[in-house]
């Protein structure tokens, strides 16, 4: 009886291997794009990792390759507003531990060079900085000395 409930303990351990084998390498992402403490839509992005790059309009959402590199994030809304960010990715402790029960460690090197086994934050805000127009920042760098 011990041998079976032994089994039955271990079992959620086995399942949860190697991430590469048992989790899909895409994860979706849910962003959207505040400027000045209000929510802004018809943001452009470009999303870009070492696995690819993707294009979308926030707020929406968008499913991107997973990798153990940072996700870089760059925003644009017409000519108004700019943003680049990083998001970083974790390690999924469920497949981490199962890799170090089930392999010995070798799932965790398979997962990290995959990328399967980490993942980006779900849910993200990107925070846009209005552009200043060329005139404005022309006055604003303007020395106030006169010339002879």
């Amino acid at each position: 009886m011990s041998r079976y409930l032994s089994l039955l303990l271990a079992a959620p351990l086995l399942l949860s291997g190697c991430a590469t084998l048992s989790d899909s390498p895409q994860q979706q992402l849910e962003l959207h794009a505040v400027l000045d403490h209000q929510e802004v839509g018809g943001v452009g992005c470009v999303l870009s990792n070492d696995m690819g790059r993707w294009f979308v309009v926030l707020p929406n959402r968008v499913t991107v390759t997973r990798s153990t590199r940072p996700l870089t994030v760059s925003c644009k809304k017409d000519g108004l507003a700019v943003a680049r960010e990083s998001l970083g990715s974790r390690a999924d402790t469920a497949s981490l531990m199962g890799n170090v029960v089930i392999s010995a460690g070798l799932g965790a090197l398979v997962d990290r060079h995959s990328g399967a086994g980490y993942s980006y934050p779900a849910n993200y805000t990107v925070l846009l900085q209005p552009v200043t127009s060329p005139d404005a920042l022309a006055y604003e760098q303007r020395v106030n000395s006169p010339v002879f």
